[in-house]
């Protein structure tokens, strides 16, 4: 009976939370949240034992509060960072199609109101042609996204080898279903469980950023903690336990954080994507290309331009490279071409 009512008192409980936070009755987004506060609570616990125990520190902070308030800043600016990555789109296939075909509509009822303009000033009427092709605006959306996205694909490629089955939806190249989201991420890199979203077109600059910030901000507080030990040496071990026990996990983090910062730098500067590197000989418009080989790749200084510059635009689509084009970026560097910069 007790465990009943227990139960009950519970059941109600999570109901009205429910009703008050919406977004806790869904697994995924719970679990992203989670995930935020348990971030957030573990930058506030390694910078708030870090204030609390150095009494060198807060003498420096008095002394030069100049670099105290620097290393603040990175603070929260890395927990903005993560915040604006977690909570931006990586660039989804349907938002893309809808955007295309509603540009096609709002050019075609243009390019209608131009020629009505045009038949009204020579007969004084309207032809009745327009209006029933105005109709059919909608039946010609699927077709216009489906004509973009096989111009992507050499001649000859089926519709259905592109369309993917749980979206029903035409991938253009790069693009590919993510299971964490159930949608097509354009030009898709990974799911960071992390961040609780995918890393796609429309935000691999941000978290790139991101990780960073997050690297710098892991390195001066490990550096600060190395000090901390290194000014209280002499006393025993068990007395600044805490602080040790802090700094294995944050060495590991260092280590990790450093690693897919200099991983996704490379990814950067070749114009490729975590998945496209891993999965290369499942891909099938990759798979016959030498592993050395970039297809993507406009030289160093045009991707970084595209990937810093270009993401005014998240829905840019990218056509496979011609055969003409892999011959080019096959060929042996000479001397000639390190002279002229073709890596750029």
């Amino acid at each position: 009976m007790v465990i009943g009512i227990c139960r009950s008192f519970r059941d109600r409980a999570l109901d009205r939370c429910y009703h008050c936070f919406p977004c806790l009755s869904d697994p995924a987004r719970r679990s992203s949240l989670v995930l935020k506060v348990t971030l957030v609570m573990l930058h506030l616990v390694y910078v708030g034992i870090l204030f609390l125990f150095d009494s060198d520190l807060i003498d420096k902070t008095k002394k030069e509060p100049w670099y105290t308030a620097l290393y603040l800043l990175l603070f929260f600016a890395a927990l903005v960072q993560y915040f604006i990555t977690s909570g931006s789109s990586p660039g989804y296939v349907l938002d893309a199609m809808r955007v295309v075909n509603e540009t096609n509509v709002i050019c075609k009822k243009s390019s209608m109101a131009k020629q009505r303009q045009t038949a009204s000033s020579k007969n004084g009427s309207l032809p009745v042609e327009g209006c029933q092709s105005g109709r059919n605006f909608q039946g010609t959306d699927s077709t216009s996204w489906t004509k973009l996205v096989m111009d992507m694909y050499p001649p000859g490629t089926s519709v259905r080898s592109c369309i993917c089955s749980y979206c029903n939806v035409e991938q253009p190249p790069r693009a590919k279903h993510c299971y964490d989201c159930d949608k097509c991420v354009l030009h898709f890199d990974h799911h960071c469980v992390w961040l609780g979203t995918c890393i796609g077109q429309g935000n691999h600059c941000k978290f790139w950023w991101y990780i960073c910030e997050e690297s710098a901000l892991c390195l001066w507080t490990g550096i600060l903690y190395i000090t901390y030990l290194k000014a209280n040496i002499s006393r025993a071990w068990w007395n600044d336990a805490i602080a040790i026990l802090l700094l294995i996990p944050l060495s590991i983090f260092i280590v990790f954080l450093l690693l897919l910062l200099f991983f996704h730098s490379y990814l950067i500067l070749t114009n490729q994507t975590t998945y496209e590197l891993v999965r290369r000989r499942r891909i099938p418009y990759l798979r016959g290309i030498p592993e050395r080989v970039y297809p993507f790749s406009k030289g160093v200084c045009h991707n970084l331009y595209d990937f810093c510059c270009g993401g005014s635009n998240i829905y840019s689509l990218e056509p496979l490279p011609s055969a003409q084009e892999l011959e080019e970026k096959s060929r042996p560097y000479t001397c000639l071409d390190v002279l002229t910069c073709r890596c750029c």
